[in-house]
């Protein structure tokens, strides 16, 4: 019984080892990937190398080394004489060989030591991954609310090249207190995104997001807010302090405001109301037949439009239809740099309909008030989540005079865009839907790479 454990324990480390020095031999491998830049850099090293010898042998007139190549020449001799120079030849290749590997080895092992932390990946690994995010195509995002951040953690698995232009017409919460008693612009759903984008996601989302329960000034604030509130301070304005912001938190992408105006929305209701800022508009519980905002035609940040003039790929929402995607679109010049881009534009549409807000809405209603806030079409396709959620959630939704938004195939044909149909939703235990940031990302990410906007 314990010889056959013997030899079993046995196998076992032969196959761990096996399985070790594959893993070692593909890491390896992995350095001569094209695109790296590595390779290039050692090879020019070796060189500089070499020319250096030979200048300084010129140098000192090769005195030294023209004693240097007698002295081998008599040794390689006593050593040809006693081994035939076809095996002693490919031996001290080998050894030389050898020497190197060993050298490359524990020089590249002593720098990974040094540039990753217990239990990181591969230094090759990061290299390949900072390399292919680095070169994806510029993608602009617009909205705001939970669902941008829901986004740009999935996009970001794709491209570092990722601008968030966000929305600045919060007033509601933390980012309306510190709006109204530091005349800053609410930080909110800022602070979403940067949380989103950050390498470190899951830490920092918690500090971000972390409030306040306690403190004279204090209770119900969250500390990402007051972050981003004396980053601004500091810096000057909100665009230099997410800017500054972004750097000490080192997030792929950047994230924007559309507008550094002191935006404040305003809605017209069906029954005559006129509705002024944004955390009112929703609890009004009324039908939105227009929407603007104070002061009218505000300036857009250049930044913005410069990005959204460079994007290869323009995606608007998910989120709130009129406090969150619209108010981005209420910037002219946003709206404007949108409609003369040649890049794919899609709009991705709210699985539920929210109350206050689009109630009743089908998806061509989402996309006729986008076209009327805006006055002309904006995007070219809308991405809409295939099935239905669970009878548990449509009860719990229900009784929130919410309900799945309809899809109306005709309608949306009249208006002239694509449909794209795929399952991007994620419900949790109790009956809660949201859009799966991983499953949304990879269903826009093929609809882009594979060219299916032009067809």
């Amino acid at each position: 019984m314990s010889i056959g454990f013997l030899r079993l324990a046995l196998k076992a480390l032969q196959k761990q080892s096996r399985s070790r020095t594959s893993h070692r031999v593909n890491q390896w491998f992995k350095w001569l990937s094209p695109g790296l830049s590595v390779k290039r850099w050692l090879l020019i090293s070796v060189g500089g190398m070499i020319l250096a010898s030979l200048g300084f042998a010129i140098w000192i007139r090769l005195t030294p080394i023209f004693w240097a190549i007698k002295f081998l020449r008599r040794i390689l001799g006593v050593i040809t004489d006693i081994v035939p120079y076809y095996i002693s030849g490919p031996l001290v290749i080998l050894g030389g060989l050898l020497l190197l590997l060993w050298g490359q080895t524990r020089t590249v092992s002593s720098i990974t030591q040094v540039l990753r932390s217990e239990g990181d990946e591969e230094l090759i690994d990061v290299l390949l991954a900072h390399r292919r995010l680095y070169r994806g195509p510029k993608i602009v995002v617009i909205g705001g609310g939970t669902g941008l951040s829901t986004l740009l953690r999935g996009l970001k698995a794709y491209s570092a090249n990722i601008t968030a232009i966000v929305t600045v017409a919060d007033d509601g919460g933390s980012s309306g207190r510190l709006r109204q008693e530091f005349g800053v612009l609410p930080p909110g759903d800022i602070r979403n995104c940067l949380a989103a984008l950050a390498d470190e996601e899951k830490l920092l989302t918690e500090l971000f997001q972390y409030r306040f329960k306690a403190g004279d000034g204090l209770t119900g604030h969250s500390f990402g807010n007051l972050f981003l509130t004396a980053m601004s301070d500091i810096t000057g304005d909100l665009e230099r302090g997410v800017a500054a912001s972004s750097k000490v938190l080192a997030i792929r992408g950047q994230v924007l405001p559309a507008t550094l105006s002191d935006v404040r929305l305003w809605a017209e209701l069906a029954d005559g109301r006129r509705i002024e800022g944004e955390s009112k508009i929703t609890e009004a519980g009324g039908t939105i037949v227009k929407i603007g905002c104070i002061p009218a035609n505000p300036p857009g940040l250049p930044a913005a439009i410069k990005a959204i003039k460079e994007a290869n790929y323009i995606i608007m929402g998910p989120g709130s239809l009129y406090t969150s995607v619209i108010p981005n679109l209420l910037v002219p010049e946003i709206a404007d740099a949108i409609a003369a881009s040649d890049a794919p534009r899609i709009y991705i549409c709210n699985i539920m309909t929210q109350p206050g807000e689009t109630q009743g809405y089908t998806v061509a209603d989402h996309i006729r008030a986008i076209d009327a806030a805006c006055g002309r079409p904006l995007f070219n396709a809308v991405l809409v989540h295939k099935k239905s959620p669970s009878e548990r959630a449509l009860i719990r939704y229900a009784q929130q005079q919410s309900h799945p938004v309809f899809l109306d195939r005709e309608a949306i044909a009249q208006l002239g865009r694509r449909i794209v149909i795929a399952n991007v939703m994620h419900e949790d235990e109790t009956g809660c839907v949201r859009h799966n940031s991983q499953r949304l990302a990879r269903v826009l990410w093929r609809w882009y790479s594979g060219g299916h906007y032009k067809k």
